[in-house]
């Protein structure tokens, strides 16, 4: 296996400094009982070393990396299901109410979306191994720090603080996965990554529920504390050093903008039913939001070291995939919202039953995700990406046609429908993106992604509960299914966008990034 120039030369590959030169990770003892030099190594160091060897000089390196990456994503993902289904139970304990506590879940969503790509330039610039350490390790403090929350507003400044320093966790993964599979290799790696995404909160609920039913909605923290310990043990051992970037300037200014203008942005659609699309604070977020991201856009044109470098809007596997991302999230989670309110009070399903139809929808997303990516080999993004879409308006169209004395099977085909569209989406069109940014930039590029697409997630989840809420206030008839068709509109905005990304071309002898 290929190692890094540092290494080739007898470089400590974790700060570049000749091995035997004292540094902050050694230290040197003058001579060994024999006169001869020596260094000793703390274990940690050693240990380290050792693993990363082994896992260096295995056939299947990528693999490992792409697993030990995952499973920092699925400690932060794996929360937010049981998170959503013991909010009332949560705030009977602490006093307070399910409306307050839901910032709980909404407030790292924000966070995650606003910082995200500050995390993804960070990681370009200090290593991505480095930053999704750090990272990690503040989604562990935090999530220990949430086992002895005392009232609402500590246990939502726990999850929104761990979330601002976990959001580099996504970006910084992604990075290291791009990096370590080759161009053409990465939309299969894309589809356990889709798999691990959306079956942690399957996990959740199964095994989450029963504990939060038996022991308290603290063990969701103590469950969840040691799985980020582990997953941060296992980074710290198996994760490749990779290079800094050139150091160059930060830009302050253009993540200052962007923070704030995406902020405001996500806090007015997620305040407009609650406070009324009219209030003075969601007029500003639509007005001030929209305003900031062209100011944001300038700066960038001008600065010679821009947070995201707008050259690459103008490729279309760039553009175009993060279009396709915002609206297929629109419509999924749109639908995840939608659903259970449908069922619960359309066809009168018992809570518990309702959370046991709806695994079906993230769980064939799992399932299709790892599949979907080895068939982007075969067929390329574009018609992977399209098919996606497709199955995401199908999905929308047959949940409008749910009513009383529908079937199981209607339900329950529907549900699949939207998970296949999504696994199939969602691989492609972030292997696409990928593929279309230089190598330096693989972080701050994924981290537009995932800021779209949850910008995607709290307008799809939003506006459709609006649109159905003003149906059922007016007429009263056929107000989810006019809700359902929205969706659908924007899961063919999502087909349209697949289809103008252009399938890449990958050279026969292409090698993975390893720097």
């Amino acid at each position: 296996m290929a190692t890094t120039d540092q290494e080739a030369h007898g470089a400590d590959p974790e700060d570049g400094a000749p091995i035997g030169s004292s540094g902050p990770d050694r230290f040197e003892i003058g001579l060994e009982p024999g006169g001869e030099e020596g260094i000793v190594l703390p274990w940690s160091l050693m240990l380290r070393r050792g693993v990363a060897g082994r896992v260096e000089r295995s056939p299947r390196r990528s693999w490992i990396i792409l697993a030990a990456a995952l499973s920092g994503v699925f400690t932060a993902s794996f929360t937010i299901t049981v998170l959503t289904v013991s909010l009332a139970d949560i705030a009977r304990n602490l006093g307070s109410t399910a409306d307050v506590l839901t910032w709980a879940i909404t407030g790292p969503s924000l966070a995650m979306a606003v910082l995200g790509p500050i995390g993804g330039k960070l990681a370009d610039r200090f290593g991505a191994r480095q930053v999704y350490l750090l990272s990690l390790t503040g989604v562990t403090v935090f999530a220990a720090a949430a086992i002895v929350a005392w009232n609402a507003p500590s246990l939502i400044a726990f999850r929104f603080l761990g979330a601002a320093l976990g959001a580099a966790t996504g970006p910084s993964a992604l990075s290291m996965i791009n990096r370590s599979f080759s161009p053409e290799r990465r939309a299969q790696a894309m589809g356990y990554w889709s798999m691990v995404g959306s079956g942690a909160p399957v996990f959740g609920v199964v095994i989450g529920g029963p504990l939060v039913d038996a022991f308290g909605w603290r063990w969701i923290f103590i469950l969840q504390t040691p799985v980020a310990l582990l997953s941060l043990i296992i980074g710290f051992l198996v994760l490749p050093h990779t290079r800094r970037g050139e150091r160059q300037p930060f830009d302050i200014a253009g993540s200052a903008v962007l923070a704030l203008g995406v902020g405001l942005l996500l806090i007015a659609l997620n305040r407009g039913p609650v406070l009324g699309w009219s209030s003075p604070l969601v007029l500003t977020g639509f007005i001030g939001g929209p305003l900031l991201l062209a100011q944001f856009v300038r700066i960038e044109n001008r600065t010679p070291h821009p947070l995201l470098p707008m050259r690459y809007f103008r490729r279309r596997n760039f553009t175009f995939p993060i279009v396709n991302q915002f609206l297929a999230n629109f419509t999924y989670m749109g639908g995840f919202i939608l659903t259970p309110l449908l069922l619960h009070d359309l066809l009168g399903y018992s809570t518990t039953k309702v959370g046991l139809i709806s695994i079906a929808r993230p769980l064939t997303f799992a399932i299709v995700g790892p599949i979907a990516g080895f068939l982007v080999l075969r067929f390329g993004e574009r018609l992977i990406g399209m098919f996606g879409s497709l199955m995401l308006a199908l999905s929308m169209m047959v949940l409008a046609m749910i009513g009383i004395g529908s079937g199981m099977w209607l339900i329950e085909g529907a549900l699949m429908l939207s998970g296949i569209g999504m696994g199939a989406c969602a691989p492609a069109m972030i292997a696409s993106l990928a593929n279309a940014v230089d190598p330096s930039d693989l972080g701050v590029a994924s981290a537009a992604s995932q800021t779209m697409s949850q910008i995607g997630v709290v307008a799809g989840m939003q506006i459709l509960l609006t649109v159905q809420l003003a149906a059922a206030a007016g007429s009263g008839s056929g107000s989810y299914a006019i809700a359902y068709h929205v969706g659908a509109v924007a899961a063919v905005g999502a087909l349209v966008a697949a289809s103008l990304v252009r399938r890449t071309r990958h050279a026969a002898a292409e090698q993975p990034v390893l720097a």
